[in-house]
């Protein structure tokens, strides 16, 4: 039945109903009730169906897909594809990691280095006071 091989054929390419949505141009909601048998795609879309699933339109109209088939190779896929996204997370958390670790860095220098120049000029300002004062004390008569 058209219904079911087109959810078989679906999950043994390894899309979801939004990416095969996405790639047929319509809706999700189109691909869900071609998959519930509520209604089923036009002759157009019926053949784009057919070549991005890669079979013939007439095995999608025939009245069974083998359900066997691809599933070691989607598992396969699905595996490879889980291991690399984990991978990807794990870099992608180590070098937010060594960012915030710069930046953090970065910050407390700054913090720092205005410490310094705040007694710095304290320390400028209070020893131009004292030769200011020293000054005055010493040209009165």
């Amino acid at each position: 039945m058209l219904s079911d091989n087109i959810r078989i054929l679906r999950k043994q390419k390894g899309y979801t109903q939004e990416e095969l949505a996405i790639r047929l141009h319509v809706v999700r909601q189109t691909v869900s009730k071609w998959e519930k048998g509520l209604s089923v795609p036009d002759a157009d879309t019926l053949q784009r169906l057919a070549e991005l699933l890669e079979v013939e339109v007439r095995q999608l109209l025939g009245s069974g897909v083998d359900m066997e088939k691809g599933n070691s190779e989607v598992t396969e896929q699905l595996a490879r594809i889980n291991e690399q996204l984990a991978i990807k997370n794990r870099r992608t958390r180590r070098i937010w990691k060594t960012v915030g670790i710069i930046l953090l860095v970065l910050l407390i220098f700054n913090i720092l280095a205005i410490v310094a120049n705040f007694a710095a000029f304290e320390s400028l300002s209070t020893e131009m006071a004292v030769q200011e004062a020293s000054e005055v004390i010493i040209s009165e008569p």
